[in-house]
């Protein structure tokens, strides 16, 4: 039998019960216009799309956090960790260097930019391994936009395994994404989307070995309440509730 088959069951199973029930300096933050958190999911659910959550809008003028050259040199000549998310990291990027730099002095540097897909993360990761180097760990918390695309993902995920190489670990979170703000028939389709793609997560680490799923889905469906209680919105952590939780499972799989 393989190793995943108890994965991918729960996985559907918990999901469908789901569907029914940069350190503090060194971030540049870009904001676009003011507007609701829950917008930064882009998305036109006017049409649902091929796959029933919707059309992916533009992100190119989203809100961002990304780190400056000094900290990202920082980083990689201290051993920290590269970050590379959507939404949910603008919102908690900065949190998480705090913690992570409070547990045993790592350094976090990140490119994380809302509404973004994972071929735009995957991009970035490149750019930076290009111009800066890498360090041994990188964390991708990207894959919330992917909801609207799917079957793109695998190949983003196996690009990052290919630029990040055999010689260091990605850490990927994988997601929960039933947005409140939408009809129930497209909430039904973000969460059927949701479990499609983080079974496409654990296929991919059937065959890198050197790729760590942060189980942030699995830790939400334990226990139904956390659902209402450490997501705002349907996507993005409550403050400081959510982002405490979602922070300290990415730190302890970082660093122990």
């Amino acid at each position: 039998m393989r190793k995943t088959t108890p994965k991918r069951r729960q996985i559907v199973t918990a999901g469908a019960a789901a569907a029914a029930a940069a350190a503090t300096a060194g971030v540049q933050t870009q904001t676009a216009a003011a507007r609701p958190a829950a917008a930064e999911l882009a998305a036109s659910t006017a049409s649902t799309g091929p796959y029933g959550s919707g059309v992916a809008g533009s992100w190119s003028s989203a809100t961002r956090a990304i780190s400056t050259p000094e900290q990202i040199q920082r980083t990689r000549q201290t051993g920290g960790v590269y970050m590379f998310g959507d939404s949910v990291s603008v919102q908690d990027g900065k949190a998480l260097a705090v913690r992570l730099l409070n547990r045993n002095g790592t350094q976090l540097a990140v490119h994380n930019w809302s509404s973004r897909p994972t071929s735009g993360a995957v991009d970035a990761l490149q750019q930076w391994a290009s111009t800066y180097g890498l360090p041994r760990r990188i964390l991708m918390a990207s894959g919330s936009n992917d909801i609207f695309d799917p079957p793109k993902f695998a190949a983003q995920v196996a690009r990052a395994v290919s630029i990040v190489g055999q010689n260091r670990t990605l850490y990927w979170v994988n997601l929960q994404v039933v947005r409140r703000s939408v009809s129930a028939a497209v909430q039904l389709a973000d969460q059927r989307n949701s479990s499609w793609l983080n079974m496409q997560l654990y296929d991919a680490q059937e065959r890198y070995p050197n790729l760590r799923i942060i189980r942030w889905a699995e830790w939400l469906w334990v226990k139904p309440y956390r659902l209402a209680n450490y997501l705002r919105d349907g996507v993005h952590p409550s403050v400081p509730l959510g982002q405490d939780a979602r922070n300290e499972l990415i730190v302890q799989s970082l660093v122990g």
